[in-house]
């Protein structure tokens, strides 16, 4: 705990800095607006701690070989002795988690954006605390790598998007990995908890030995990854049924716009006529629905 709390003081003067020294000169440089400066705020520091993370936790996975042997998930658990590099990086992890609690009140976040954001920190703080208490640092390692890759990659997109906002394709890859690893994430699991670790349960758990193969543990860890990774998808669902609803209202608006100078220099005696706009509307669509941008 003593560990843990130093390190989270650490990375509250880290990121103080990132926010005075780039992201601060960035937004005076934009010239956002307040909403726009605390989205650009979060997905700066998300971005720049997802990246140095995935890097690290690969190099992890690359050194140990964990990706390479599935079995190594669950064979020889509990694994009681951790490596440094292993055992550091969760700690830093969930060090960075719980300083970005107080961070909501010391970045002064609007109010409408707590509720969310305090539910993804505390999502992190349970699964990554989840895996390291009960010793499925293996597991736990092969599935937060690319989580945060696809993390990194929505944040980076949507940092671009501010001063430029046509990045429609690469949101479009953002869309596609964030499936695949939600994919990953549950065949992983389920052959984790319902298969590998299923071949040495035992009866009752041992705080002592670190072991808590059991039954009840086992269905919990796999209820409380599936419950996760369906409430991520019906949030990701919502999220792009919202941008194609905003993206068909903007070429909407622009369309009208366009066209009823048409109307009213050319063509007064058609103006009113609902039908003649609708048909026109109709007839462009399918010309240049392809070239709508992201709005």
């Amino acid at each position: 705990i003593a560990t843990i709390s130093f390190y989270m003081l650490v990375t509250i003067k880290v990121h103080a800095v990132i926010q005075e020294c780039i992201l601060d000169k960035i937004n005076r440089y934009l010239q956002l607006s307040k909403p726009e400066q605390s989205k650009f705020n979060e997905s700066g520091q998300l971005a720049l701690f997802y990246l140095f993370s995935f890097i690290w936790g690969a190099s992890i996975l690359n050194a140990e070989e964990f990706a390479m042997n599935l079995t190594s998930f669950w064979k020889d658990y509990p694994f009681s002795h951790m490596l440094f590099q292993e055992k550091f990086f969760y700690i830093c992890q969930i060090a960075y988690w719980l300083h970005a609690l107080p961070e909501l009140y010391l970045q002064k976040v609007q109010k409408e954006d707590i509720p969310r954001q305090l539910c993804y920190i505390c999502l992190y703080i349970t699964h990554i605390s989840g895996a390291y208490i009960l010793n499925l640092q293996h597991l736990g390692l092969i599935l937060v790598v690319p989580h945060y890759l696809v993390e990194f990659i929505f944040h980076a997109l949507r940092l671009f998007y501010f001063p430029d906002e046509n990045m429609q394709k690469g949101f479009i890859i953002w869309a596609l990995l964030f499936i695949m690893v939600r994919l990953l994430t549950l065949t992983l699991s389920v052959l984790t908890f319902g298969f590998g670790l299923a071949r040495a349960e035992v009866p009752g758990f041992s705080i002592a030995d670190g072991n808590f193969n059991t039954l009840p543990v086992r269905i919990g860890c796999l209820g409380a990854v599936c419950l996760t990774q369906a409430w991520m998808m019906r949030k990701f669902v919502h999220f792009q049924l919202k941008k194609w609803r905003e993206r068909d209202k903007c070429f909407y608006t622009k369309y009208i716009t366009y066209i009823f100078p048409f109307y009213k220099t050319g063509h007064e005696e058609n103006i009113g006529n609902e039908e003649n706009v609708g048909s026109i509307l109709v007839s462009s669509n399918v010309r240049t629905s392809s070239q709508v941008p992201y709005c």
